[in-house]
């Protein structure tokens, strides 16, 4: 997988879970589909996602830092 992709999925990840953690985007929406019993577990969902792609998003970075290093 290329430096780039990985720095896309990695932003658009954090991004996506940081909406999600820290506004009620979507306890509106499953509150308006009528899933709002889901809502208990969310919290243990969407902060180790947030972990998990801010540290995909620091290796996309250290490894595109790596290789244009090298190659200087």
């Amino acid at each position: 997988m290329t430096d780039r992709k990985l720095l896309g999925i990695g932003i658009a990840g954090t991004v996506v879970a940081a909406l999600c953690c820290f506004t009620p985007v979507l306890v509106v929406l499953l509150g308006a589909v009528g899933l709002s019993a889901a809502l208990g577990w969310l919290d243990y969902v969407l902060l180790p996602a947030l972990g998990l792609f801010l540290l995909l998003t620091l290796y996309a970075l250290w490894r595109r830092h790596r290789r244009v290093k090298g190659s200087s």
